[in-house]
């Protein structure tokens, strides 16, 4: 509009000017044609001098509207040019942006006992349902050398989930892999760009009762690969087997949390989105402070308990800029705040009792730890599934009760366990039990294939022992009316059977863990229950604390200390000394105590001097020495049929242990269980022996150490019973109750060879 005002404005100027001055002209042309000319010519420059003024603002203002209406037309194409490349960049920035765009993803897995595995199947199918291609890789599958790189430019997204297993070491499918990782991590001819465009996440299992090793395999796959530049598109998870410490309640949980955070992570990097940043100062503030944190990490790579950083990490996210700010510069106004702030944190620190926050309770006042008001159960739903498979009847949140084989084979007549030939139980009224199902080894040997949970202390939350005795009884007979009527059970066993007499405290896990283990015992010779207590020789002062009981067992596994943390692989760091003191407090004890060896092929049958000097550590009644049992193939452990010794094997060894111990001779066998019973010679009496238990005398002996508070002592001596013929070593029996009727398996293949 104002274009169009100054053009018509300058037109009638112009216009103005010159009709005026041509008609000044046209009166003066009728003189002469000839002087009119001269006359015109003349009076035409006389005009434009008159008239400069006019002419100069005319085109003045001509010329600046020319470049103003120029400039327009150049800043209106370079508009329009801009649009259109923009349009065009939108329409190709996933193709061109390899960081927000996924072809797929890979799932690594590093797994011992197959949980990891079974995570990365879920995982799988997870992100297969979002759209994506998902394949599941085994480690021990794929060679990193020739392939790992190949990921940098494919434009997938690998995650890692891998287990931590015995001392900090990486599973054996994954120990190739984390091996090769580390080497390249500090090779100069892979460089640390190596791995430059990969992009991955890490989920690690372990344990945190492993205190010096928790998650120690996780950790270092997430720092070699950052360390060979690759990108971490998350902070790295951590599944804890420790129910008590475990931030989501059990590692099934914690995988489960962080499996979320990474599909919706996987959705944002599919979309082209990127991490939000209110502020663009505090993102490149918050990515400097990663990396600094990313170099002291690095520097600290030998440390067995390093923890890196990650610069994506969500504590970082959280920090605000003005809170950041606060850590360099501090406002003189604000003094007053930091020193509350800081009386504040010392008496929180000093309410601090054992590690665990003080609460104060509604009731009374009365302080009570965190620990007591928020301790979880011990077995989880996950747990509880396992167990439930493997035919267990749980008891509670941390108990459990189950029937032995040879419960079943003596209500048909088929034979007892080797307590019956070696101590004179009744195997049809036992009721193998435990009260706690946690334990603090993991045996390679162990027959529930490490699906109990493990600990070094009592963090669960607690039942009654009246709760737990009732249950178990009432689960334990149901289990045995499930009998009834079933052929070949005999009736009078039947009824026998639904009337416990026995209790064999050596279902699973270690019974004396359970704070009111004391309590237990009494109520179940309250009942006229006899107790066979079995400890794995950890806890010495529980030893030393526990009430009389029927006959007390220390599993005496290895007897070198080396041997001892390959066989048991214990949790405490100490174990060793631990369970030379449990073997010291076992020879305090004044009722009946057994050392219970199991003899594994290959591992622990050549240490013999060792094993003496660990018999004479204990000084106890009795020795049982039993072959491994095969319980099948087990990820959790490497033992196999070949590490099970013969029967004649076993009695070789036990032969020549006896002959090594001058107050010990071999009393009993039981073939079938491969198993042989070593005796103290003071149970040798007038030449035969009584290694039965005369159970009733046992209980008038414990009700009377009961009723006097104590004070009425007794020994193994006092509740003695003789052994049957059948049940020593040597008998054409070899401790089987000819009571009974042996049943042995016929192989139903047929033999059609020959005539």
């Amino acid at each position: 509009m104002f274009a169009r005002f100054a053009v018509m404005l300058a037109l009638f100027v112009l216009i103005s000017l010159f009709k005026g001055s041509f008609s000044t002209l046209d009166s003066e042309e009728d003189f002469h044609p000839v002087v009119a000319q001269d006359v015109h010519g003349e009076n035409y420059l006389l005009w434009m001098w008159s008239n400069r003024l006019y002419i100069y603002s005319a085109a003045a203002l001509l010329l600046g509207l020319f470049f103003f209406l120029g400039r327009r037309k150049i800043i209106n194409a370079k508009d329009s040019g801009s649009k259109i490349q923009q349009a065009a960049k939108n329409n190709n920035s996933p193709e061109k942006d390899d960081d927000v765009y996924v072809s797929g993803v890979k799932v690594f897995y590093g797994s011992q006992t197959g949980t990891a595995k079974g995570f990365a199947t879920e995982l799988s199918k997870d992100v297969q349902t979002l759209g994506f291609p998902a394949e599941v890789i085994d480690m021990k599958d794929y060679d990193p050398d020739d392939r790992l790189a190949d990921e940098c430019s494919s434009k997938s997204v690998c995650v890692f989930l891998v287990a931590t297993y015995t001392d900090g070491q990486p599973t054996e499918n994954a120990e190739w892999f984390c091996k090769w990782l580390e080497e390249a991590s500090t090779d100069f001819r892979y460089g640390n760009t190596f791995l430059k465009g990969l992009r991955y996440a890490v989920f690690g299992l372990g344990n945190s009762v492993y205190v010096g090793h928790y998650n120690t395999v996780g950790k270092n796959v997430d720092k070699w690969l950052w360390m060979l530049s690759a990108k971490r598109i998350m902070s790295r998870g951590e599944g804890d087997c420790n129910v008590v410490k475990s931030r989501n309640g059990s590692v099934q949980a914690d995988f489960q949390a962080w499996k979320a955070k990474f599909l919706s992570r996987l959705k944002a990097l599919a979309k082209g989105e990127k991490r939000s940043c209110k502020d663009e100062g505090c993102c490149k503030n918050r990515k400097k402070h990663g990396e600094e944190k990313e170099q002291k990490a690095v520097m600290q790579e030998n440390s067995s308990e390093m923890d890196l950083i990650e610069s994506s990490s969500e504590e970082e996210e959280s920090v605000l800029p003005d809170e950041k700010a606060s850590r360099s510069v501090v406002d003189v106004e604000d003094l007053g705040n930091i020193m509350n702030n800081v009386k504040k944190a010392k008496v929180r620190k000093e309410d601090q009792v054992n590690g665990q926050m003080v609460k104060l309770s509604k009731l009374n006042g009365v302080s009570k730890t965190e620990g007591e008001e928020e301790r979880r159960e011990m077995i989880t739903p996950a747990l509880r599934e396992a167990l439930t498979k493997q035919g267990y009847k749980l008891i509670g949140s941390h108990s459990g009760v189950k029937l032995c084989r040879w419960t079943k084979s003596m209500l048909r007549g088929r034979g007892g366990c080797y307590k019956h030939t070696f101590y004179g139980i009744e195997s049809h009224r036992c009721m193998e039990t435990t009260p706690s199902l946690a334990c603090a080894n993991k045996c390679v040997f162990c027959w529930r294939h490490h699906t109990n949970p493990v600990g070094t202390e009592w963090r669960w939350k607690m039942d009654p022992a009246e709760k737990i005795l009732q249950d178990g009884l009432e689960k334990h007979q149901l289990m045995i009316r499930q009998f009834r009527g079933v052929p070949g059970v005999k009736p009078e066993r039947y009824e026998e059977g639904l009337a416990v007499k026995h209790c064999a405290l050596s279902l699973v896990g270690e019974p004396i863990m359970y704070p009111e283990i004391n309590t237990f015992l009494r109520l179940l010779h309250s009942h006229g229950i006899s107790s066979f207590l079995v400890t794995n020789a950890q806890f010495p002062e529980e030893i030393r604390n526990l009430v009389p009981v029927t006959q007390l067992y220390v599993s005496v596994d290895a007897s070198t200390k080396d041997s001892l943390k390959k066989i048991d692989r214990p949790l405490f760091k100490d174990f060793w000394t631990r369970f030379l003191d449990s073997l010291e407090a076992l020879g305090e004890k004044r009722q009946r105590t057994v050392y219970r060896l199991t003899l594994v092929k290959a591992w622990n049958v050549e240490e013999m001097q060792a094993y003496s000097e660990l018999i004479a550590l204990g000084q106890p009644d009795f020795i049982e020495v039993k072959g491994v049992t095969y319980c099948g193939e087990s990820s959790a452990s490497s033992l196999t049929m070949a590490n099970v010794p013969w029967h004649q094997e076993v009695v070789a060894f036990v032969q020549q242990l006896a002959d090594m111990l001058p107050q010990y001779e071999i009393a009993c066998e039981h073939e079938h269980s491969n198993c042989l019973l070593i005796a103290h010679t003071k149970f040798k009496v007038n030449g035969e022996w009584w290694t039965w238990i005369d159970y009733d005398r046992f209980q008038e002996l414990v009700k009377a150490h009961d009723d006097s508070g104590g004070q009425q002592s007794f020994s193994a001596l006092d509740y003695i019973a003789k052994t049957p013929s059948w049940a020593l070593f040597g008998a054409n029996e070899q401790g089987f109750d000819p009571a009974d009727t042996r049943f042995q398996r016929r192989n139903k293949t047929k033999d059609i060879s020959g005539c």
